[in-house]
């Protein structure tokens, strides 16, 4: 069943789909909120009506996860398929010939869906799913996918990078808000410590898998340095606590250069709980659903974004039981650990709330350009005191002015016409 979040979102997302203007949304949830299955039936709506949809996650894990939920949802259709880069040979042609005659409905995959080669004939919504993950032409050269028209196109996240915020408070998006969990959720307890700390961390680790939980240890490298630096790496990590800390535990390792296979493996035993500890780098940052799971280690915390940050935290908390997460770093200045440790109305801040610390960090990036950070061009608001149901007030006032006065002629519209003239000169767009 939908919580009424989600079927307000969903909502939306129709109403954009009958148009025929494309759409443009951000559909925002916090981690866990249930954010998938809304695209997934946006998906659905748009193969109802004669179009293709593709779905584009950050990471081969993702893209399989989310496949194999679509296998469920569209168990009698519409018909789909993976396409990643370990798709090859007669596979890969058949996919291929699928979305170019229109025989596949729905199409999931990696950065692969963009490539040159990958054709469809009549795409007519593009999913990009943990939109932070990915570049700016990445997400609009699915725009070039069309059959001459542009697609529509749903972004989602939990945690919106600056670049996309500002565009939400400007309009070049459209926001959708999915503000509540599933019930039983409990807020996830955050702890910052240092590294000569760790021993009391792995004493509670320890203490979580007496108890029948799981544990997440992520670290911000594969490799160990050979030039002998500190920075935490899995497979160090892993050997370490493997012979001491975490003794006698069932310890396994996973990151981005195993094979697909590999990984899903390893995945799978500990989904079954014949694992006790996974030590991995952030390619279990989104989209892994481990209910047992309880307690994240984030090793080397600072050298992650505020987006990366909370995106592992989420991986843990999706069950009954109380959970923690410990980011471990000597960076006791970071104004991104600071936020991660903020609380609010007695729980941690939000994706939209953190979004918005981003926002303040690192500033919002340009407009129309491909910087997705930095000094924000346009100064007619402060953008980290935006709520948004301020967004929604200003754009409904946006459409109220433009459907009363479209070119922006009547005189006391003529410093807006001319604020605007201006941004588009700026960009030789005029």
């Amino acid at each position: 069943t939908l919580t009424a979040a989600q079927q307000r979102s969903l909502r939306e997302i129709r109403a954009d789909l009958a148009r025929r203007v494309p759409m443009s949304r951000l559909l925002e949830g916090d981690v866990g909120s249930g954010k998938t299955v809304v695209a997934a039936l946006g998906a659905r709506i748009a193969v109802s009506s004669g179009a293709q949809a593709a779905l584009m996650a950050p990471t081969e894990l993702l893209a399989e996860q989310h496949s194999r939920s679509l296998a469920v949802l569209f168990e009698n259709g519409p018909t789909h398929a993976l396409l990643t880069s370990s798709v090859t040979g007669d596979a890969r042609r058949r996919i291929l010939g699928g979305l170019a005659d229109g025989t596949i409905d729905v199409v999931v995959g990696t950065h692969a869906l963009v490539e040159e080669g990958v054709a469809f004939k009549r795409l007519g919504l593009a999913i990009v799913d943990e939109q932070h993950r990915f570049g700016v032409r990445q997400r609009s050269t699915f725009r070039e996918k069309g059959d001459g028209l542009d697609p529509h196109l749903l972004l989602t996240t939990a945690t919106p990078i600056p670049q996309t915020l500002n565009q939400t408070i400007y309009r070049d998006l459209d926001i959708s808000l999915i503000d509540e969990l599933p019930a039983g959720r409990q807020p996830i307890i955050t702890h910052l410590r240092t590294p000569d700390q760790l021993a009391k961390v792995w004493e509670g680790v320890r203490l979580a898998v007496e108890r029948g939980q799981q544990a997440f240890v992520v670290t911000p490298r594969i490799d160990p340095d050979e030039t002998g630096d500190d920075v935490p790496s899995a497979i160090a990590v892993e050997r370490d606590l493997r012979r001491a800390d975490l003794r006698g535990l069932r310890l396994a390792l996973m990151h981005g250069r195993m094979p697909a296979r590999e990984r899903d493996d390893v995945m799978r035993r500990f989904a079954a709980r014949d694992l006790d500890v996974l030590v991995a780098t952030t390619v279990i940052e989104v989209g892994i659903d481990i209910p047992n799971a309880t307690v994240m280690v984030i090793l080397g915390a600072d050298r992650f974004g505020l987006a990366q940050l909370h995106q592992l935290r989420g991986r843990v908390g999706r069950g009954a039981e109380r959970a923690y997460c410990v980011l471990v770093s000597d960076a006791s200045d970071s104004a991104r650990l600071a936020a991660m440790v903020e609380q609010k109305d007695g729980r941690p801040l939000d994706g939209f709330e953190l979004a918005n610390r981003d926002l303040q960090i690192r500033g919002a990036g340009e407009f129309l350009g491909t910087r997705q950070s930095g000094a924000p061009e346009l100064r007619i608001v402060d953008l980290a005191d935006v709520d948004p149901r301020l967004i929604d007030e200003t754009a409904s006032e946006a459409d109220r002015i433009l459907s009363a006065d479209p070119v922006l002629e009547r005189p006391d519209h003529g410093l807006l016409a001319n604020a605007v003239d201006q941004l588009w000169r700026r960009y030789a767009l005029a």
